[in-house]
């Protein structure tokens, strides 16, 4: 029996697959159900000893369903530095997952036949769990699946998602990024922490008073453990501890952001600085409650535009010459793109929702800052913008403030967990920016006011089929899962152009009395836009109706008057399709 047909076998005897649902890698990796997912888990495995060994390097597989209910569970693997992994190998998970017990040790070739696999390298492989009830068992399925062929793996067990990229990150850079234990990471946040609090005393209306909302998640004990190391330059408050109470359930960052209203078990008063992690502790959301107890939120957005602004300082003070940039996605709130284009001339990229999309397109600048809306982000440093920044902190050449903001900048990236958005390390991060500025929640709030938005959750058949817009060199790229239709506009003789593949669409567009008036072949349709109330109205002759725009699971949702109509967008074969 070979190697494949014996990790066959282990799989028929102790995780079958027992239903025939199909099951797909996404963004975040598999979540469902969690008495779906045993056979998932133990395949993951197998994939994880495979793509150590084409790296040669320690894969992690993280056991999480992050802000989802505590009935469900997920599986996510971590490249090599902490990254997420490549679209070819959520590939080869997806066709992993879905085939049957029979079929694993044809995938499994498959895989190690595309990627030239040498089986004889070592596969080395890190495990690590959040606190739901079902999280042993499958961290065990992942644990059989890497054994099954050959591979060591190393339980960390209970581990915020954050921390396993950074086990990961730490052991393929033979400790450069630093030392792969959980000490290891509270001593590399909490030292530079500590450094950047020295010539920080309080001040104005900063307080080191911190209420964090830990979703009943991994995030809470691994907090308690952080403020042991900081003493009082930081004091947590520390809610929804996982005591009582279910993970997620009307507490966490993604309930406070979408319902905008503070989580259960945690009395808000004004004054009050609050924040929420999400179950695995790799998103986070601050908010506060104004003197007449109205309920702010500071998200993504907020906390993109104060660490930007923050970097932007210390580069210019410094005497560096550095390329910053932020990146967002559409989900983004227009003010904040609005305020980080125009008043801080930071340049702004937009991409597809989902972490890889972001952390790739940071990647592109010597500083690349980036955070979706629901509070996941991080900030990236190249590796020529680390040894510049190190290089000017330790100037004796530089007039003696560039140096010392260049200290700074240099224990910044130290407070920063830049392999992933990490809840903890963003938290200390912004901590640090309004201890320095000496501002509280309102101080924060006032750079730039958002528009006025709501996140709406509804359930549809099939959420993966959504369509992101890109323009591309002046063309419009539709984006369908992994395929893309470039479109290109052109204008001839003042019409525009729509040109898709071999099929072109000329439309004409006059002005006539103010109004847009939309001429396609021999029929012109006038149409005036205003704007009632944040809606969009759209006048056509005498005519109005009144159109809100929500956002629901990715899908735009159409509200007109009290009718609500859920458009998904496909492209088939260069059309758009509603």
């Amino acid at each position: 029996m070979t190697a494949l047909e014996k990790a066959a076998a282990i799989a028929v005897e102790k995780h079958p697959r027992l239903q025939d649902k199909t099951i797909t890698y996404g963004t975040a990796g598999f979540r469902t159900k969690a008495e779906d997912l045993d056979h998932v888990m133990y395949r993951m495995g197998l994939l994880a000893v495979l793509a150590s060994q084409a790296r040669k390097a320690t894969i992690g597989v993280m056991i999480t369903a992050s802000h989802n209910p505590e009935e469900d569970n997920g599986v996510k693997l971590i490249d090599t530095f902490g990254e997420m992994m490549p679209p070819v190998w959520e590939k080869y998970a997806t066709e992993l997952a879905n085939t049957t017990d029979p079929g694993i040790p044809a995938s499994l070739k498959s895989i190690i036949d595309a990627e030239k696999i040498d089986t004889s390298v070592p596969g080395n492989v890190f495990v690590a769990k959040d606190t739901r009830a079902s999280s042993p068992s499958l961290a065990q399925a992942v644990q059989d699946g890497v054994a099954a062929i050959g591979g060591k793996s190393k339980d960390y067990g209970l581990l915020t998602t954050p921390q396993l990229h950074f086990m990961v990150c730490c052991t393929n850079t033979q400790g450069a990024y630093g030392i792969a234990t959980e000490e290891g990471y509270y001593d590399k946040l909490t030292t530079a922490f500590k450094k950047l609090q020295t010539d920080s005393e309080t001040k104005g209306s900063y307080s080191r008073q911190l209420y964090v909302d830990a979703a009943n998640g991994v995030g809470a004990p691994k907090v308690k453990l952080l403020q042991g190391r900081l003493g009082d330059l930081l004091q947590l408050h520390i809610t929804n501890d996982g005591s009582q109470g279910k993970l997620n359930h009307r507490c966490g960052a993604d309930f406070v952001k979408v319902q905008q209203q503070g989580p259960d078990g945690l009395k808000v008063e004004p004054s009050m600085r609050c924040a929420s992690f999400d179950g695995d502790a790799d998103r986070i959301v601050f908010f506060y409650l104004d003197k007449q107890k109205t309920f702010h939120l500071l998200d993504g957005d907020k906390i993109a535009t104060l660490v930007a602004g923050y970097l932007q300082e210390l580069v210019k003070g410094s005497g560096l010459t550095l390329n910053l940039g932020l990146v967002q996605t559409a989900y983004a709130n227009g003010s904040s793109t609005d305020f980080i284009t125009n008043v801080m001339k930071v340049p702004v990229a937009c991409v597809p929702t989902g972490v890889k999309h972001l952390h790739h397109r940071a990647q592109e600048f010597d500083i690349g800052v980036y955070f979706e809306a629901n509070g996941h982000g991080t900030v990236l440093f190249s590796k020529g913008a680390r040894e510049a920044i190190t290089k000017q902190s330790e100037s004796t050449s530089i007039p003696e403030e560039q140096q010392k903001l260049a200290n700074t900048l240099a224990n910044t990236m130290d407070v920063i967990n830049q392999t992933v958005g990490d809840a903890i390390s963003d938290m200390l991060l912004v901590e640090t920016i309004l201890a320095r500025r000496g501002w509280d929640s309102e101080d924060w709030d006032a750079m730039y006011a958002d528009l006025p938005n709501r996140q709406i959750k509804i359930k549809v058949k099939d959420r993966a089929v959504v369509e992101t817009r890109l323009t591309l060199d002046g063309d419009t790229c539709h984006q369908v899962k992994d395929r893309v239709v470039v479109e290109t506009r052109l204008t001839l003789d003042g019409d525009t152009c729509h040109q898709v593949k071999d099929r072109t669409v000329v439309e004409t567009q006059l002005t006539l009395d103010g109004d847009t008036c939309h001429q396609v072949k021999d029929r012109a349709v006038v149409e005036t836009r205003l704007t009632l109330d944040g809606d969009t109205c759209h006048q056509v002759k005498d005519r109005v109706v009144v159109e809100t725009q929500l956002t629901l699971d990715g899908d735009t949702c159409h509200q007109v008057k009290d009718r609500v109509v859920v458009e998904t967008q496909l492209t088939l074969d260069g059309d758009t399709c509603h």
